[in-house]
């Protein structure tokens, strides 16, 4: 009787939200931290113009470290354009609630396609004047429009990503890979994700991966910060194999 084939072991993805030159300094001291852990490669979410104040095309500097993450083993995908959601005022008390109350920054939220489909390009030509691989797209707070969905059908991306699954690209094939994340604007926000992520990683400790998703806002609390860095090592001590984005998907598709 043949041996039953080995399970792919637990892994984990540490995902840096929200990267920019204006954000660089928030997570540089928490990277390097990480990389004092050893190999834990990480996937980096570039926003190419964040905030509509900068551009990447202007940050030489900011490119080459990037560049240098590459080289060590990190992943850069497309975070949005702008990330910011700089659309017509919202007409529904929905999308007012989704775009002014869960987020200023649902920039994919109130696309049409052929919105959607020039920012994701400009995205990708940016990515491609660098020289940088890009096999997914992330969408700023993870909202996307049916025309944006639309878009990504079209695209050479192989995968985009909600607070709970992956999708592999163009079928928009669903894979279940829970998120942690915090909101950590005030105290209160801080104290409440403590508690919804300690009862997410009881809850998921048997998951065969779990997602780390950070944002420079974290990284400004020791609270938050703190949290992030000993949730990762807890993880990796409980035998989780550190993976980005993309690795953990040829897996899937390995498998």
């Amino acid at each position: 009787m043949p041996e039953p084939a080995n399970p792919s072991p637990r892994s984990l993805m540490l995902v840096l939200h929200d990267v920019a030159p204006e954000t660089w300094p928030d997570y540089q001291p928490f990277v390097e931290a990480v990389d004092q852990l050893g190999d834990v490669p990480m996937t980096w979410l570039v926003v190419p113009d964040f905030h509509h104040r900068n551009a990447l095309s202007r940050s030489p500097s900011f490119c080459q470290l990037l560049e240098r993450r590459l080289r060590q083993g990190d992943e850069l995908a497309l975070h949005g354009y702008y990330h910011a959601d700089d659309g017509p005022p919202p007409r529904s008390s929905r999308d007012y609630f989704m775009r002014r109350i869960y987020t200023h920054e649902g920039e994919f939220y109130g696309l049409d396609q052929a919105q959607a489909m020039q920012r994701l390009q400009a995205g990708l030509e940016l990515f491609n004047s660098q020289g940088w691989p890009v096999a997914g797209f992330v969408a700023p707070a993870w909202l996307m429009s049916e025309g944006t969905r639309q878009a990504l059908r079209q695209l050479p991306l192989r995968y985009t990503s909600t607070p709970q699954h992956l999708y592999r690209l163009p079928e928009f094939t669903a894979i279940e890979a829970p998120g942690l994340v915090w909101s950590a604007r005030s105290a209160w926000r801080r104290g409440l994700s403590r508690v919804v992520c300690d009862w997410q990683r009881r809850r998921w400790h048997e998951a065969p991966t779990v997602r780390l998703g950070l944002h420079p806002v974290d990284m400004r609390h020791p609270s938050s910060r703190n949290y992030w860095l000993n949730a990762l090592q807890t993880l990796m001590a409980q035998g989780r194999q550190p993976l980005t984005k993309s690795a953990w998907l040829e897996r899937q598709i390995a498998a």
